[in-house]
C-alpha cells in the first residue's frame, strides 16, 4: 500500500484541552492552544498546518478547558476540508458518561473516552498530537518510519538540554531506534544521549499507534485504574512487550537542529515571539513552501502615518501606528498606537489601543485593552508589581480588557 493511502487510513487526534497553568494570565479565558503567537496566529495553527502539509485530512481536536475561543477559531478558520470526501477538522468536547467525571484524567484517558470515534472512523493508524508547540514537521516521514519498522507504536523525539529533562518524557533507544527505556519527567539522573553529553532525547508528545494495539492498551489501562497518561503509564508498559520505536524529529532531510519550542511559560512564549523580530529568525514565518494557515481577518493593510517610526517589528493587518515609535515588537490585528507613544520589546494582542504619550517596554498586553494617555509600564518594576503579574525576567502581563483606574 502506498504512503498516500496509509496517510488516508490515519486518524489524527490532537490533545488541545490544556489549561496552561504556567501561562495563566493569558489562559484564564482561553485554552493554551488558542494563545496568540506571531501576531496573526494561534499556537494550534502550527500543528494543524503540519497536518495539512503532511497529507493528513482526518483530524479531531479533543478540547476541555476554556474551549470557546479555540472552538470558534477552528469553526471559522479551519472549516475548508470537504466532509463528503471523508476529510474533516472537528472538535470534540468531553462527554463522560458518569456524572462524577467532568475532566479527562490524563492524555490516555482523553483518548479512551473517544474510543467510539475511533470505532466509527475505523482507521488503520491513530496519530496523537499535542496542540501547544511551535514547529514545522512533515508527519509523513514519521509514518513512513513507523511502517518500515513494523512498529506497534512510534514516539516522536527531540534533542533537548539535560537541564530541561524534568519537563519531558526521556527516551532511550538502541542502534535501530527501538525504544529501550522511557522515563517520564525524571527529577534527576536523566539518561543523556550517548556521545552527546549535556543533552537528552525528549518525547514530543507525538505518537503513532496501530489502532488495535491502541484500543487494547487503553482498555487494559482503564481496568487497572492506576494512572491514565501515555508517557507515565501506556508507553513504559509497552517498551518490554511490543516494538516501540523512536522517530528523531526533523522537518526535512538534512535538518541538524530543527526548530521546536514548548512555549509553556510566559518567558518561553515571549522569547519565541521576540525571535520572530530578528533579522534572521530561527523560525521562518515567510516559508512559502510551508505556509502557516489561520483564521483570516478581513482587515485593511497596516499603515504608519505622521512620521511614525517602526524598527524590527511585525505589524498585522488593521494596525495603525500614528506618530509613535515601535521597536522590536509584534502588533496583532487592529492594534492602534497613537501620537507620542512608545512601544519597545512588547506583544500587543488583537484590538489593543495605546493612547498618546503612553510607554510600554517588555510588556504583553492581552486583547481589547486600552492603555491610557501617559501611562508607563515596564519602566518601574516595583510599581508594576502592585497592579500586574511580572515574571522573574521582568515581563509584565496586562490581562484582557483591563480597566485602568
Amino acid at each position: 500500500m502506498s504512503l498516500t493511502q496509509e496517510l488516508k487510513d490515519t486518524l489524527v487526534l490532537i490533545l488541545a484541552g490544556g489549561q496552561g497553568e504556567r501561562l495563566m494570565r493569558l489562559t484564564s479565558h482561553r485554552a493554551k492552544p488558542a494563545v496568540p503567537f506571531g501576531g496573526a496566529y494561534r499556537i494550534i495553527d502550527f500543528t494543524l498546518s503540519n497536518c495539512i502539509h503532511s497529507g493528513l485530512r482526518r483530524i479531531m481536536l479533543l478540547t476541555q478547558y476554556q474551549a470557546r475561543s479555540l472552538e470558534e477559531h477552528i469553526r471559522f478558520g479551519w472549516n475548508f476540508l470537504p466532509r463528503r470526501l471523508e476529510q474533516f477538522i472537528g472538535v470534540l468536547p468531553p462527554h463522560h458518561l458518569s456524572t462524577e467525571e467532568k475532566w479527562y484524567r490524563g492524555t490516555a484517558d482523553a483518548i479512551y473516552h473517544n474510543l467510539g470515534l475511533i470505532e466509527d472512523e475505523s482507521p488503520k493508524h491513530v496519530m496523537i498530537l499535542s496542540g501547544d508547540h511551535i514547529y514545522k514537521m512533515d508527519y509523513a516521514w514519521m509514518l513512513r518510519d513507523h511502517l518500515i519498522k513494523r512498529a506497534k507504536c512510534t514516539v516522536g523525539a527531540v534533542r533537548i538540554p539535560a537541564s530541561e529533562a524534568p519537563r519531558f518524557g526521556i527516551v532511550e533507544h538502541d542502534a535501530r531506534g527501538r525504544v529501550t527505556g522511557f522515563d517520564e519527567k525524571p527529577k534527576s539522573g536523566a539518561k543523556e544521549i550517548p556521545g552527546d553529553p549535556g543533552y537528552c532525547l525528549g518525547s514530543m508528545g507525538i505518537y503513532i499507534f496501530e489502532t488495535e494495539e491502541l484500543k487494547r492498551r487503553l482498555l487494559e489501562n482503564a481496568e487497572r485504574n492506576e494512572g491514565h497518561d501515555f508517557g507515565r503509564n501506556i508507553i513504559p508498559a509497552m517498551v518490554d512487550e511490543e516494538p516501540v520505536f523512536a522517530h528523531n524529529f526533523r522537518h526535512k532531510a538534512g535538518d541538524v537542529n530543527p526548530y521546536w519550542r514548548d512555549v509553556g511559560t510566559i518567558d518561553s512564549l515571549y522569547e519565541a515571539n521576540m525571535d520572530l523580530c530578528s533579522l534572521t529568525p530561527q523560525f521562518n514565518l515567510y516559508d512559502f513552501d510551508w505556509p502557516i494557515y489561520t483564521l483570516w481577518h478581513n482587515d485593511p493593510p497596516a499603515k504608519c502615518v505622521f512620521d511614525a517610526k517602526t524598527r524590527d517589528s511585525l505589524l498585522c493587518p488593521g494596525v495603525i501606528v500614528s506618530g509613535s515609535q515601535i521597536s522590536r515588537s509584534i502588533l496583532s490585528n487592529r492594534v492602534l498606537v497613537q501620537e507620542g507613544a512608545l512601544v519597545e520589546d512588547s506583544l500587543l494582542y488583537h484590538g489593543v489601543t495605546v493612547r498618546p504619550g503612553a510607554k510600554l517596554r517588555r510588556t504583553i498586553v492581552d486583547k481589547w485593552t486600552e492603555i491610557p494617555p501617559g501611562v508607563e509600564i515596564g519602566f518601574d518594576r516595583a510599581r508594576d508589581e502592585k497592579h500586574f503579574t511580572v515574571t522573574p525576567s521582568g515581563i509584565t502581563i496586562i490581562p484582557s480588557r483591563y480597566k485602568f483606574t
